[in-house]
């Protein structure tokens, strides 16, 4: 029931093409043809792109809005005000108020903080979790500061102002229908015309206003760059676009994730199973997908199991003791998360009752499955399916909240807009995206979305498509060439890591089971011998050899000695393209 994959391979770039001319000698062809075709044709901007720079960073003060939210704060801080920084509880959300409490902190304010628990409160700033912020407050706040949440409540925002509340709201999540709240300022390139900083997760508008906060008034005892780390976890396991700025946060962020300052997140890396000798590279930084698979969702799992103040704490302590307690903690949380379970039972319904031919998007349900995890849950059928997903967990009330997980093409935000008269409420991203729903309407729901995906979308792109970039042969697959290859680095959203493929191989012997649906693959093509692993290959009958196989390369490094890795995306029998 699972899909093929129409493969198509870019067109091939000619060794002696005369463009290859305008990158650096030094680089080996394969990067070189790599990019040109991403679009680079050498000078600045591709020196930019292989080495970006903190100085490359503009003025903070471009972004909208970035002047009025300084003049509150600074004013909360020369009248020593009481203020508190509301959160959501994502990756995203737990290290933006880490930041921001730092560098209100480094101004000798004291803010209290507050991240709202998901199965009570719901996202965002909520009225019920604004109530029990107000109500878990020492002191009355004058002055209250939403990060990754606030854009859309409008109503939240005007019954703060009406208690004397100020509100300044960093966010970089979509506008409501309502428009813009009534806040001292709204820090957010969604909300402007022609912002040119859209791709900024919320930690990164965070980084913004501290870096303004330090050009109007200096301080020689805080150092922003030893934060760059937090705001790289967060621009990562965010997947918001690695592009211009945020590019260069995550690059040096990573460097200083593998040393990291903070207690917590430098246990938490070691817990996840990051060993130091797993940095070492060219540039000896930690790459986007130990964040994206390792650490990330081990701070999402504590929002996940209604605990995010587990997450904010591992962040902000600086005891050894008491970050290893949490990071075990939240290793645990990510442990118990149960997607197994789920999954295997949304497979199992998916036999029963889901036509590919037919049904154009995936939507299930069930009282039995925890809301901590159906965006997992979601993620891994999409990308098996190919299929716009919601995955939605039901309380015993009969009211669910899923997550959504989607394909190129088909925004997530537009599709809750076109079907909320089935919905309680719903927003998110383009890619992903959360929902409200009564269990009465779950089918109104998915005929709606599925009518929706149909008329918006052609079957072309319907279609689930392996784009390759290249076709390379074992031979060329060296460390030499991982060297410059980890140049094109930090991989991800609007940066893909490069899918290579390799034609005409022999399996020299059976595969090997590893972990609990892994296999080991050893492989032979020509006279080069290669052994690759493919993650979830258990569950797949092989095809007959000799094999076409696509993958992608990475360092590995085992008790010092480096070797170059392949991850095996898809497998098929050779054939010639």
């Amino acid at each position: 029931m699972t899909p093929g994959f129409h493969w198509t391979l870019r067109p091939s770039v000619k060794e002696d093409d005369p463009a290859l001319k305008a990158f650096p000698a030094e680089l080996p062809l394969l990067v070189k043809q790599l990019l040109l075709q991403r679009g680079f044709k050498g000078g600045a901007e591709t020196e930019l792109f292989l080495e970006p720079r903190l100085s490359h960073l503009s003025d903070p003060f471009l972004m909208g809005e970035m002047g009025a939210a300084v003049e509150r704060i600074f004013q909360a801080v020369d009248a020593g005000e009481t203020v508190c920084i509301y959160g959501d509880y994502d990756v995203d959300g737990v290290t933006s108020v880490a930041l921001l409490r730092a560098i209100l902190m480094a101004y000798d304010l004291d803010p209290q903080y507050f991240i709202p628990v998901r199965s009570r409160e719901g996202y965002g700033l909520s009225e019920a979790g604004m109530e029990r912020c107000l109500c878990e407050c020492s002191d009355k706040p004058s002055l209250l500061i939403t990060v990754d949440c606030g854009t859309s409540s409008v109503r939240e925002v005007d019954m703060l102002n009406k208690r004397g509340i100020d509100v300044i709201i960093l966010d970089h999540h979509e506008a409501g229908p309502q428009g813009r709240p009534d806040a001292v300022a709204v820090v957010n390139a969604k909300i402007e015309e022609n912002s040119p900083y859209t791709y900024l997760c919320s930690a990164g508008v965070v980084f913004k206003l501290a870096h303004a906060l330090l050009k109007v008034r200096k301080l020689k005892t805080f150092d922003l760059k030893l934060y760059l780390d937090l705001v790289a976890v967060a621009t990562v396991a965010d997947i918001v676009p690695l592009v211009d700025e945020n590019r260069i946060l995550v690059r040096h962020g990573l460097g200083r994730l593998a040393h990291s300052r903070h207690t917590g997140l430098k246990t938490l890396t070691e817990i996840a199973g990051i060993r130091p000798s797993d940095a070492a590279s060219h540039a000896g930084f930690l790459n986007a997908a130990h964040v994206g698979f390792r650490i990330g969702p081990r701070i999402n799992a504590a929002g996940r199991m209604d605990s995010p103040m587990d997450a904010l704490e591992l962040l902000l302590t600086m005891d050894n003791r008491r970050a290893v307690q949490l990071a075990q903690m939240l290793d645990s949380h990510n442990r118990k998360r149960q997607e197994e379970a789920i999954r295997t039972d949304a497979v199992q319904m998916l036999h029963n009752s889901f036509d590919p031919e037919r049904d154009n998007v995936i939507v299930l349900g069930s009282r039995a499955w925890h809301p901590g995890v159906v965006g997992i849950v979601a993620s891994q059928l999409m990308r098996r399916y190919h299929k716009p997903t919601f995955v939605i967990a039901f309380d015993e009330s009969g009211v669910g909240k899923g997550s959504g997980r989607s394909i190129p093409g088909v925004s997530l935000v537009q599709a809750i807009h076109q079907c909320a008269d089935t919905l309680v409420s719903g927003g998110g991203h383009d890619m992903a995206a959360g929902l409200v729903i009564e269990e009465s309407r779950m089918d109104d729901f998915r005929r709606a979305f599925n009518r929706y995906v149909s008329e918006t979308t052609t079957e072309e792109q319907r279609c689930p498509v392996l784009n390759i970039d290249m076709e390379v042969s074992f031979q060329a697959l060296t460390l030499d060439l991982l060297d410059s290859y980890e140049k094109l680095e930090p991989f991800g959203n609007s940066n893909p890591q490069p899918l290579f493929m390799s034609s005409d191989v022999f399996p020299t012997e059976p595969p090997k089971r590893v972990g609990t649906n892994h296999l080991k693959l050893f492989m032979r093509q020509g006279m080069v011998e290669r052994d690759a692993i493919f993650f979830n290959g258990a569950e797949r009958e092989l095809p007959e050899p000799p094999w076409d196989i696509a993958f992608t390369i990475d360092r590995n490094v085992y008790r010092g000695r480096a070797s170059l890795s392949i991850s095996i995306q898809e497998i098929r029998s050779h054939r010639e393209m």
